[in-house]
């Protein structure tokens, strides 16, 4: 799912930034869950649905990683673009979907809406992306049932 850059203009996301991205949600929902905040689910989730509607450029997180680790971003392999964005809107829709249930007063469906995007995070940052494996399976039946699309 990587490829290597040594470009200035990344064709991708930098790993490092990638990692923040899990580190992020994984640190933000386990506080929240301590704590027994949903607000902090709710800033979590417009910050990832910024990046799934706008991008890279519209992600918060992109622009502190950009900033925090410029070196190592500028040798670092990276993660494609779709790739990202296809894990951010899976991440957007079970926050999403945890803040409708804290709205509706079901609390536990909303910690447990929210601690499936914590746990899909850990287990990517200890090396297996279920959001890469569900993106990959997405695109193999996409092709079985169409064909090569160009995009």
């Amino acid at each position: 799912m990587s490829t290597s850059s040594s470009s200035h203009a990344y064709p991708g996301i930098p790993l490092p930034i990638v990692t923040l991205n899990r580190v992020v949600l994984l640190t933000g929902i386990t506080a929240a869950i301590v704590f027994q905040q949903p607000l902090v689910t709710t800033a979590l989730f417009f910050i990832i649905l910024s990046a799934v509607v706008f991008g890279p450029k519209g992600s918060l997180i992109f622009f502190t990683g950009s900033r925090l680790f410029a070196k190592q971003n500028l040798n670092a392999k990276t993660e494609d673009p779709k790739l990202m964005r296809f894990n951010n809107s899976i991440a957007a829709i079970l926050l999403g979907g945890a803040q409708i249930a804290f709205l509706l007063e079901a609390p536990l469906a909303g910690w447990i809406l929210s601690g499936f995007v914590a746990v899909a995070a850990a287990i990517a940052l200890a090396g297996f992306c279920f959001g890469c494996f569900l993106f990959y399976q997405f695109n193999l039946q996409r092709f079985k049932l169409f064909g090569s699309q160009q995009n």
